[in-house]
């Protein structure tokens, strides 16, 4: 081999790999895991610690942020034993796809907002294989950035706003904002009983020491659009809970639309304050449902909540785009089984 043939081929060999805009602000772990097939934590700890990862001639860390247009130099011996990422294609239901195509409520560059519907997974498990939200979003990539990426949840059978991030920025971004109470979330629920007053806020203490959530409700509590809001204080928890409900319409004695706002965001939140304050929401089986409720006093226009799906819709999202600066609302609008309910208010 020629002199000029191996200079070419060691040039060929140490070519950085450029980060691209929709990868900015990345852990570079995770990016390399994004690239390159097999590469274990170990693996990328000990290419960090002898020098063999660089990004910009400098030395990195697992944890170090890559940036737009920086130069990553990875081994030769990586990019030859761990091709470039292409996972095996996953068995996608058509009406899956169609479905969330047609639930698509905002869309740019940055985020898409669903309106998820009810019955629908967002992330898979052993009982539902591959029929889920999170197995469709490679379907919503655009040219050459990389899967769109969940950044909060909804229950199985809740519907509504759900924000998925285009790019690895837009995701640690609103991640960021949910964390610090900047992305506002109002959901619709039709419950069983009325509350004793019309408006409330509910929390749940810690059951730590700690008093910096009590800290964060005594700012709620001291916000003028909460006056009047009666405090309900319920049992401790491993971690403190917080929310707000309030009354927008009544059925007779015994269904109540109400108004819900996840301060926290704990796993089935609002369902447990809800069944706490004894307005279980309509059609939740695990959180106190009452499936011989019936409702309206004509007997012609009886309808039974009971054996209903779950009464409970994520509706309306809101916040300050973090690249445009406009104010993003966005609602949607409830499924049927819910809006048909929703009629009689």
């Amino acid at each position: 081999m020629s002199k000029d043939s191996t200079e070419k081929n060691e040039m060929q060999k140490l070519k950085p790999i450029v980060v691209t805009a929709a990868e900015d602000g990345q852990r570079l772990d995770k990016w390399l895991r994004a690239h390159f097939i097999n590469i274990s934590k170990v693996m990328i700890e000990k290419l960090c610690r002898t020098g063999q990862l660089r990004a910009d001639s400098l030395r990195v860390r697992p944890n170090t942020r890559v940036l737009e247009n920086q130069k990553i130099r990875v081994p030769d011996f990586i990019r030859s034993k761990n091709s470039r990422m292409d996972p095996p294609p996953n068995r996608i239901s058509l009406k899956l796809v169609e479905d969330l195509k047609k639930s698509l409520i905002f869309n740019d560059e940055h985020f898409i907002i669903f309106n998820k519907p009810a019955g629908m997974a967002v992330q898979g498990g052993s009982k539902l294989g591959h029929y889920h939200l999170a197995n469709v979003l490679p379907q919503f990539s655009l040219p050459g950035n990389p899967v769109p990426k969940l950044v909060h949840r909804l229950d199985k059978e809740t519907s509504g706003v759900l924000i998925v991030a285009r790019t690895p920025k837009s995701a640690r971004i609103i991640s960021g904002m949910i964390k610090d109470r900047k992305v506002k979330k109002i959901y619709w629920a039709i419950v069983h009983k009325f509350p004793k007053k019309r408006k409330g806020i509910i929390f749940s203490p810690p059951v730590s020491d700690s008093n910096q959530e009590s800290r964060e409700l005594g700012l709620l509590t001291k916000n003028e659009d909460y006056r009047g809001f009666q405090l309900l204080i319920l049992d401790k928890e491993e971690k403190e809970a917080l929310s707000i409900y309030k009354v927008l319409g009544q059925i007779g004695k015994e269904g109540t639309w109400l108004e819900l706002l996840a301060i926290t965001g704990r796993k089935h939140q609002l369902r447990k304050h809800m069944a706490s304050i004894g307005c279980p929401i309509m059609g939740d089986k695990r959180y106190g449902n009452n499936p011989t409720v019936k409702f309206m006093d004509n007997d012609s226009s009886q309808i039974n909540f009971g054996y209903q799906k779950l009464q409970l819709h994520a509706r309306l999202v809101e916040f300050e785009h973090p690249f445009t600066g406009k104010k993003i609302t966005v609602k949607a609008d409830p499924p049927l089984h819910m809006s048909q309910n929703l009629e009689l208010f």
